[in-house]
């Protein structure tokens, strides 16, 4: 971390940062761990669920945007929820708890069955090479956990800026019984979703942007 980052993180995490059993790895989840909505938040409400929250672009935004939700936010790279941590002290939002750990994992194992009303992941690690293919978030496993996790009319929204885990991405989803796409093919852009740092170096290398959306009946 820089010296910023550093004072973000000892000064604040305690306000924002849930901690997770973690498993083997620092940032693998435990088998047993449990997230309880309820009691991370303190209220009840619409949960929605970013994996891979970076520094915070999207979450501090839509926080303020929507203060009736809770949103939980993970990502395993600490100098990012430190960034993060301080973005949300600019932004004045009270609704967020950031979790240093894998989402997937979460999602899977430590999130109550129906309890997501969205799942955001933008722009996830396109893992370009066949043999690192098995690395990539998107995935059948992966894809089922999502449809237990998320309450009846619940979305999962996606974006990337790589046509090839777009294509995968699509096709793993619509093989999912547990799932239906929303639009009939890509999505638009989903107008909620603020631009950012990455999204905006995707376009300016001359990428094209793919948004989906798909939800559980």
């Amino acid at each position: 971390m820089n010296p910023s980052q550093q004072r973000a993180w000892d000064g604040l995490r305690e306000r924002w940062v849930v901690e997770l059993p973690a498993g083997e790895r620092t940032t693998s989840v435990a088998g047993h761990a449990r997230l309880d909505p309820l009691a991370v938040f303190g209220r009840p409400g619409p949960l929605l669920v970013e994996i891979g929250s970076g520094a915070g672009e999207v979450v501090a935004t839509l926080a303020a945007r929507r203060p009736e939700a809770n949103l939980l936010a993970f990502e395993v790279f600490e100098p990012a929820v430190a960034s993060t941590l301080s973005r949300l002290e600019r932004t004045g939002v009270d609704n967020v708890r950031l979790v240093v750990a894998d989402g997937s994992q979460a999602v899977s194992a430590a999130l109550p069955e129906g309890s997501i009303t969205e799942l955001w992941t933008f722009f996830p690690d396109p893992w370009h090479k066949a043999r690192h293919h098995k690395r990539r978030l998107v995935s059948p496993g992966f894809a089922a956990m999502v449809a237990r996790a998320l309450v009846p009319g619940g979305v999962w929204r996606l974006a990337t800026d790589w046509d090839d885990y777009a294509e995968h991405a699509a096709a793993v989803l619509a093989a999912e019984p547990g799932l239906v796409p929303v639009h009939d093919g890509p999505a638009p852009r989903w107008e909620e979703r603020p631009l950012t740092r990455y999204e905006e170096r995707g376009l300016a290398a001359g990428r094209t942007i793919t948004d989906l959306a798909f939800r559980r009946p």
